[in-house]
């Protein structure tokens, strides 16, 4: 049984800096960190080499190699979790022993804030909706649940949760189109996390679009863009009807959030969610959740699955 004490962490290293404000970047430049993220997500590091120090100490878990239910977390800055980190941690933030994430090396490790410490490297990660989205569903899986809690990944065993973080700020929606480093790492690491024990993908988690508010042409594109990612992600993980619970801005870097929100909304595929956080308080810099903003809407996000899993057909 895995503690429920936070232990303290190294400094999370800043080894990788994406464009924050991609607008006023060259696109060579873009392509070029584009390239240097792949290498740091897409390729896992030799048996043995971590590599990123502040996580040399995370144990693996020893229901690392068990089926379970998988959650690919996917977007920029307010996925990956900026909010502020109160003392004591609110217990949706606390760890569970069945309540697992996929570290940047592949490895099965407990869940602990901040779940993108070495995936989203080039700022100081805080917390996201990821953890406390997690917790309201382990808690629907439990004996006592209404019975139209979520199926367990195998018969007779309590179920394991799977996050898979892949967010990473300051990106815009084509780097993550197929081809794309961002995509691809995406992608490959869902494959790993399925093939590590085996389980399901639940559900994809998308929190993404601040960036593509700044220029008007971006803005406009949104949407196209985003029915393109949806199809790639189904088509490329075999998952012709994978959910897809998208979360419509709360805020933007631009002036064309309102665009960019109401592609959201008018998304055209079926099992894609459409969760709003407008509205949500703002931390001071008016662009990311505060912590309060990321509890909610991790209970938001959990709502909208567990709904949906209830009156999905179960054939499909």
């Amino acid at each position: 049984m895995l503690s429920n004490t936070l232990g303290k962490k190294d400094p999370i290293p800043c080894v990788l800096t994406v464009a924050m404000k991609p607008a006023r970047r060259p696109l060579l430049g873009a392509l070029a960190l584009a390239a240097l993220l792949s290498f740091i997500l897409l390729i896992p590091p030799p048996s043995g080499l971590l590599l990123f120090p502040s996580h040399r100490q995370t144990p693996t878990s020893p229901y690392a190699h068990r089926p379970k239910l998988l959650f690919l977390l996917a977007g920029q800055s307010n996925m990956a979790g900026r909010g502020a980190p109160p003392a004591p941690l609110p217990p949706p933030y606390l760890p569970h022993p069945r309540l697992l994430r996929l570290a940047a090396d592949r490895r099965w490790v407990a869940a602990t804030p901040p779940l993108h410490a070495d995936i989203d490297t080039h700022k100081t990660c805080g917390l996201g909706p990821a953890m406390p989205f997690a917790h309201r569903v382990l808690l629907s899986s439990s004996p006592e649940s209404a019975p139209s809690s979520v199926s367990e990944p195998g018969e007779g065993d309590p179920v394991v949760l799977g996050l898979v973080p892949c967010a990473v700020g300051g990106t815009r929606i084509w780097m993550w189109a197929r081809g794309q480093p961002l995509y691809e790492a995406a992608v490959a690491r869902t494959r790993a996390a399925v093939a590590d024990g085996g389980g399901e993908l639940g559900a994809v988690l998308w929190f993404q679009g601040e960036s593509d508010t700044i220029e008007v042409d971006d803005a406009r594109s949104y949407g196209g863009k985003m029915e393109r990612l949806v199809a790639d992600f189904r088509a490329d993980l075999g998952l012709p009807n994978l959910p897809v619970i998208q979360v419509g801005l709360a805020s933007g870097e631009g002036n064309y959030t309102e665009i960019v929100r109401e592609a959201q909304k008018n998304v055209n595929l079926h099992n894609v969610i459409y969760v709003d956080a407008m509205g949500l308080p703002l931390s001071d810099d008016q662009l990311h959740l505060s912590t309060e903003a990321q509890l909610q809407l991790g209970e938001m996000l959990a709502q909208a699955y567990l709904e949906f899993n209830s009156s999905r057909d179960p054939k499909l």
